[in-house]
């Protein structure tokens, strides 16, 4: 079966260091895939080379059948991929309101938008109820589930997740956890998930890629690398 995302043989540098050195992994339809690993091992690398943001040296990447690399990310969130960003990056002056409807720039729908504003609000209550309040004063927390939601509202079939738990409390960050498994389940949405908190990643998803320095160490099902002693030592402190 052909993957929804492909990316084969990547090399990437800033300057003339690599952060990328030969990596191949792939994303099926229906998929959510961890990205686990330490700081610098090139995990936000990955992420930005499939959104355009940074151009590869050598390799390729496709996206629904189509050669990505090389294009904008314009023509790329188009396609149906959206990305949410490490540091949650919310436009602060603006309501939740207006920060979820910039999220379906790119579509004409106006019905389907509504059904989709309607779905992300179900699926976080506290931005309903926060719906008029400017986004720079909410919590970290409810920051993350607005930069979350207003990637959905792109209606994408490709939802990529830089660190969604760095610097949220321990009880959000369950409730965030939960909500990617349900956004994959019930909306039909494959994830492709960076996380520091390893634990968690290999949790929620179907399969991982482990990186170290810029190159794939490890891979395979979640719930067999959770038991891998490897695994264990370097990414879960050693024990579960």
């Amino acid at each position: 079966m052909t993957p929804l995302l492909a990316f084969s043989d990547v090399e990437l540098y800033y300057d003339h260091v690599y952060a990328l050195k030969g990596v191949t992994l792939e994303v099926h339809e229906g998929e959510t895939v961890a990205l686990i690993g330490a700081n610098g091992a090139g995990k936000s690398s990955i992420l930005r080379a499939i959104t355009g943001l940074k151009r590869v040296k050598a390799g390729e990447i496709h996206f629904a059948g189509r050669r990505i690399d090389g294009l904008d990310p314009d023509e790329i969130v188009r396609m149906g991929l959206a990305m949410v960003p490490e540091g949650r990056r919310v436009f602060p002056y603006m309501s939740v309101k207006d920060n979820l409807l910039m999220g379906a720039f790119t579509r004409s729908d106006k019905a389907g938008i509504d059904l989709t504003l309607e779905m992300v609000l179900s699926r976080f209550p506290r931005l309903k109820e926060r719906y008029s309040q400017t986004a720079g004063t909410m919590s970290g927390g409810e920051q993350q589930m607005l930069v979350i939601s207003r990637a959905l509202m792109a209606k994408p079939r490709l939802l990529l997740l830089d660190e969604p738990s760095l610097g949220i409390a321990p009880k959000l960050v369950q409730d965030i956890a939960r909500s990617i498994v349900a956004i994959n389940r019930d909306e039909k949405v494959s994830v492709l998930l960076v996380e520091q908190n390893s634990r968690m990643a290999l949790r929620i998803s179907q399969r991982a890629y482990a990186l170290t320095t810029g190159s794939v160490a490890l891979s395979g099902r979640s719930a067999e690398l959770l038991d891998d002693e490897r695994v264990k030592q370097l990414y879960l402190g050693g024990e579960l």
